[in-house]
């Protein structure tokens, strides 16, 4: 019962979060509301259709008028839609070519591109359904026509909130994709995913599982990104089976078919585990996707600002200054994570005895990712170098004794070799790094004088 019901729960998460991460379902909403008030509204207007019409600010023309009007409305807005959202498309994939093609799914969750678009195909199926009411008197067997007044004046209105909505989404277009827009959009969703998923500074970290006897592989039946794991489900296919289950791969690692997805470690009383049965019942708990997703993936937010970082540091682009602002966003970020634990995630059955461990990202791992790259690309670029000096000094600070200080001391002499080979950086301002962030190491800080 319980595993039936852990895999309904997590078919309900992976809908929702397929949702908001679609841009479809917001704007599907504003169609059926809009077919609901064009059928509702007409209804309205023929109990209060008479000659002297009780709301006197409604709209006052004939039928033909009416035709027109709702034929204009309908006809203008599908064009605008149309063609704003080709010209926005457009501007995405420059900007995408330019900074991160990652970057394109910020857009696609972005509550005001998907409300905007809701606001204009909700007018348009509004103005088609009440223009099919419109009746013209020749189109009548008894020479009565009916206008919808009322609706008609909601057409009206909902048309000067379509151009009012137009004309917002337009500035928000041009403020979402200047890069420090983005950098901070990616920011605080990779800043929301670190408070949800990791524990608050200074939290302990759970108690490891024991140690059980010889692991058996358990075989990946599909591939994709590791995005989530439906904890009910797994728990308890594992409790079943009398085994613990250590994933291979972390939140964001790829899962490739055939290849080792976990190991299962048997309980002393059970002789033997049912692999094949083992495996089906994994695969339908953990959530594989084409692509990473953010919701879970505290190190997705790193990735997408090193891959502006990269690009901007290229050849083709040579945007110093943007590499500049993404690393400053990566230590914020990596400064952030370096005080949160970091432990596997254990999940317990209801006994409390750990049945599935879901490895975490490393502190030096994240190092790793930050500044591995840049440090490739940031030869002959002093202000990148500078900045990468800052960087490594202000994780230090924070992130001293957590198991990364070797690790930190490796690339500070890295990068001081690199500063004097490739750039007009002096040998005293590389010795100066070192210093500052052996310094940094011990808890030191000092100050400078004016």
């Amino acid at each position: 019962m319980g595993d039936r019901t852990g895999r309904r729960g997590g078919a309900v998460s992976t809908v929702v979060a397929a949702l908001r991460g679609a841009l479809w379902p917001i704007p599907c909403v504003g169609v059926f509301l809009a077919i609901g008030l064009g059928v509702l509204l007409p209804a309205v207007d023929g109990l209060l259709d008479s000659d002297d019409h009780p709301l006197t600010f409604v709209f006052g023309g004939g039928a033909a008028a009416a035709r027109d009007l709702l034929a204009a409305i309908a006809g203008s807005l599908i064009s605008v839609t149309g063609l704003t959202f080709s010209l926005t498309v457009i501007a995405l994939q420059l900007s995408s070519s330019q900074y991160s093609p990652r970057l394109l799914q910020t857009f696609v969750t972005d509550r005001v591109v998907q409300l905007t678009l809701a606001q204009l195909v909700l007018t348009f199926v509004y103005a088609l359904t009440v223009l099919r009411t419109v009746r013209t008197e020749s189109a009548t067997e008894d020479d009565s026509a009916f206008v919808p007044r009322l609706s008609i004046t909601v057409a009206y209105l909902l048309t000067l909130g379509s151009v009012l909505a137009l004309v917002f989404f337009l500035g928000h277009l041009a403020r979402a994709l200047r890069v420090e827009t983005m950098l901070r959009d990616v920011h605080d969703e990779a800043t929301r995913t670190i408070d949800t998923e990791l524990g608050a500074p200074g939290d302990p970290g759970p108690d490891l599982p024991p140690a059980a006897g010889p692991a058996v592989p358990l075989v990946a039946r599909s591939s994709g990104f590791l995005i989530g794991v439906d904890e009910a489900a797994a728990v308890a296919a594992a409790r079943d089976a009398g085994v613990v289950v250590r994933l291979t791969g972390r939140i964001g690692d790829a899962v490739v078919t055939g290849t080792p997805m976990a190991h299962a470690w048997a309980e002393g009383t059970v002789r033997t585990v049912d692999v094949e049965e083992l495996e089906r019942a994994l695969d339908d708990a953990v959530r594989l996707d084409y692509e990473r997703s953010a919701s879970r993936d505290v190190a997705y937010g790193l990735r997408k600002i090193i891959d502006i970082a990269v690009r901007a540091l290229s050849p083709g682009i040579n945007d110093p200054t943007t590499a500049v602002h993404a690393l400053s966003h990566a230590s914020a970020l990596l400064g952030e994570l370096a005080v949160r634990p970091a432990e596997d995630r254990r999940m317990r059955d209801e006994d409390g005895a750990v049945r599935v461990v879901l490895p975490g990202w490393r502190l030096v791992e994240l190092v790793e990712l930050v500044v591995e790259e840049p440090l490739e690309f940031a030869g002959g670029q002093p202000a990148v170098l500078r900045r990468m000096a800052g960087l490594l000094r202000e994780f230090a600070w924070r992130a001293r004794g957590r198991g990364a200080d070797d690790l930190v001391r490796r690339y500070t002499d890295r990068l001081a070799e690199t500063a004097l080979h490739s750039s007009g950086i002096a040998a005293d301002e590389a010795r100066t790094w070192r210093e500052q962030v052996a310094l940094a190491l011990d808890g030191r800080w000092p100050a400078q004088l004016p």
